[in-house]
């Protein structure tokens, strides 16, 4: 009777499915949270002169190996998420002014200005004109953060709103925000240089806004004057280039491509 009772040894190949199992969530887990990816220090690629030299001096990171935190910090999936949901909660909410420009088409430009909250560091009047990154505006957390620090290092900022980004702002024009429009940008720094003509001028452009400020100081030299620098952050260079990457699914790349033209989608018909 005790005999019958027992459980029957379960077949050899089971335990190798098991362990198939287990070494494939761990290849993923690995994959995911890019764990085999080495520390390194930034590539730098520069021309040598009196401001990288600056550059380097003032900002050791530059040339210091980058040591993410343990588990998550090599995964940019982890990194986006936590950001996106930490973000909401600890973003600062700096207060700024909305001005509205009419275009010569009709369309209705709009950016928000930022006082400096202390006195500049060399004592200069210095104004950041900022592009966000695509679909963007002055109200995405990365945008009140950056802001929010540079008001307190002293700097004005100006940030474009994409048109037809912001929710509450309605298109006057058969027109919204593209890759090489460089209009509404142009009249928030000519806005500015005329209502600051002391200031000087420090172009920011992040991601798609990076595009936006490099094709705008190239299209005339004078719109090259008053701006002591340009800083692209994240810039993409080639569209066709990066469509071809991100219909990939390596890294979950297609996923984030999704999610960019289901976002594009909304803004469209929200303004049909």
């Amino acid at each position: 009777m005790s005999a019958m009772l027992e459980t029957p040894e379960l077949p050899a190949v089971f335990d190798g499915v098991k362990l198939a199992a287990v070494a494939a969530v761990l290849y993923v887990i690995v994959r995911c949270l890019n764990l085999k990816s080495p520390t390194a220090p930034p590539e730098l690629i520069y021309q040598d002169s009196a401001l990288a030299r600056f550059l380097l001096k003032s900002c050791p990171l530059l040339t210091k190996e980058y040591i993410p935190p343990l588990i998550w910090g090599k995964s940019g999936h982890i990194q986006t998420a936590l950001y996106g949901k930490m973000g909401r909660v600890r973003s600062p909410h700096p207060y700024g002014l909305r001005k509205y420009l009419t275009m010569p088409d009709g369309a209705t430009a709009t950016f928000d200005l930022f006082e400096p909250r202390s006195e500049h560091c060399i004592g200069e009047d210095v104004t950041m004109v900022i592009c966000p990154g695509i679909a963007n505006h002055s109200e995405k957390q990365y945008i009140r953060t950056f802001v929010d620090y540079a008001q307190k290092n002293g700097y004005r900022c100006a940030v474009l709103n994409h048109l037809g980004a912001l929710p509450n702002i309605e298109l006057t024009s058969p027109r919204m925000f593209t890759y090489g429009c460089t209009w509404e940008f142009g009249a928030m720094v000519n806005h500015i240089k005329k209502t600051y003509p002391q200031t000087q001028l420090v172009v920011v452009g992040f991601s798609l806004g990076g595009n936006i400020v490099c094709k705008y100081l190239g299209e005339s030299q004078a719109n090259q004057e008053r701006v002591l620098c340009c800083v692209s952050v994240c810039q993409g260079y080639s569209a066709l280039r990066a469509q071809e990457t991100f219909m990939q699914w390596d890294q979950c790349r297609r996923f984030y491509n999704f999610l960019m033209a289901d976002n594009m989608k909304k803004i469209i018909l929200s303004h049909r």
